[in-house]
């Protein structure tokens, strides 16, 4: 069994203990809610833009999409949750687990037939895809409502508060899940696309996700989700405890991803195409696979945020919003982990904290002219971010030790000898 690395060890432990003295604050009442909630919010800021820096600082993709998964993440998650604790019913978490689960299987099949198929264009592939899924959707619907009632039995037979907790992981994991699925069909056409016209591309789709948010309850047919009124009685069971557990988990997951052969690959892309290609890097695979696992960070933080405040709306969501990861990434450091979570809970305590109490009411407002101006201060003084490119140990990319050759070793013992 191998040991774990003194870096590893420093950072669990770190992590653990943080949350700890946090949790202590609270319960001691030295933490009022309003800042465990800010400390909460934080967090999942931190992992939004974690998906984000993975596309845009590791991979090289401008993208302003991230705030569309982040709503679909949300709405999907809070919509499941809501129908569980008002309606008492889990028709929303089946179709939910299978529709998501039927869509992937179906992906994952596709994939791996339309892959033999040369010269598909990508607009066709997509067609098939989104055909597919459709249907798959709909038979989950079907089934779904089907076997609601048995699901909805056995789970209450559970503790209301175990209950509850299930169907809230279940709830945010899936909708996650979701969040990917949708940035995979959208990504088939438009990720052949240069760089700045994807990030227009991913831009329109923030605001396509804001206006069917905003008819939500008469075009898509949730009435539970009441449109541009906004949507309430979202059970509020993000605690302090699931935010720093998914966070750690988010952060061990990209820090393995970016080591692996994969990790490797997204990056050499970022760096030179030309040349990733020519080493035989299949460029469209890799540029999928990050924009997947990035979206599906940002699904799985709406999610989180969507029980914080047991309150959605669309302008939450709005396309001025969705420079926010993007300006906190580029505010700790493009390609640095570690400077994402500093600023993530930066932003948090700063703008929606300090500035928020220390502003004379009324002058909320002035608190989006603040951090702009912070940012281009950054930029001038110091274009890489604060981080610039460093991560702490754990984080840390170690390269092995070069291997001397045995006629090096060689004359090294003749010298010792002599």
């Amino acid at each position: 069994m191998n040991k774990l690395s003194k870096s590893t060890l420093w950072f669990l432990g770190g992590f653990i203990a943080v949350y700890v003295v946090l949790q202590i604050l609270v319960s001691v009442g030295v933490l009022n809610s309003f800042w465990e909630t800010i400390i909460r919010i934080g967090a999942v800021m931190a992992i939004v833009s974690i998906g984000l820096n993975l596309i845009y600082g590791f991979n090289g993709q401008f993208s302003l999409g991230q705030w569309g998964f982040y709503a679909i993440g949300a709405y999907a998650a809070a919509d499941v949750t809501y129908r569980w604790d008002i309606n008492k019913s889990a028709d929303g978490l089946v179709v939910l687990v299978l529709a998501t689960t039927l869509s992937s299987a179906s992906i994952l099949w596709l994939h791996k037939r339309i892959s033999q198929v040369r010269g598909l264009d990508p607009l066709s592939a997509f067609t098939i895809y989104l055909t597919s899924t459709i249907m798959w959707s709909a038979f989950a619907v079907w089934i779904g409502i089907s076997a609601a009632p048995t699901v909805t039995s056995l789970l209450n037979l559970l503790p209301a508060a175990v209950a509850m907790q299930i169907v809230f992981i279940i709830a945010v994991l899936f909708s996650a899940v979701l969040a990917a699925e949708i940035s995979y069909l959208f990504g088939l056409p438009i990720l052949s696309l240069g760089s700045d016209y994807f990030g227009i591309a991913t831009l329109g789709f923030t605001v396509i996700v804001k206006i069917l948010l905003d008819n939500s309850d008469t075009l898509l047919g949730f009435v539970e989700m009441k449109g541009a009124r906004g949507m309430v009685g979202i059970p509020k069971v993000t605690s302090l405890f699931w935010v720093f557990f998914f966070l750690m988990l988010v952060v061990i997951l990209v820090r393995n991803l970016l080591r692996s052969s994969y990790g490797r690959a997204i990056i050499s892309v970022r760096e030179d195409e030309i040349a990733a290609k020519a080493m035989g890097i299949d460029i469209a695979e890799y540029k999928i696979v990050a924009f997947v696992i990035g979206s599906f960070l940002a699904g799985l933080a709406g999610a989180l945020y969507a029980h914080i405040n047991g309150f959605l709306h669309p302008n939450t969501f709005n396309f001025i919003k969705s420079f926010d990861p993007m300006i906190i990434i580029v505010f700790g450091g493009l390609g640095s982990i570690t400077g994402t979570v500093f600023a993530s809970f930066a932003w948090a305590l700063i703008l929606e904290g300090v500035l928020r109490l220390w502003l004379p009411q009324g002058f909320e407002a002035w608190r989006f002219v603040v951090y702009p101006l912070l940012l281009l201060i950054t930029m001038l003084l110091r274009s890489s971010g604060i981080f610039g490119n460093y991560e702490i140990p754990f984080l840390r990319q170690v390269l092995p030790k070069i291997r001397q050759s045995k006629t090096i070793e060689a004359e090294k013992v003749v010298e010792v000898q002599s």
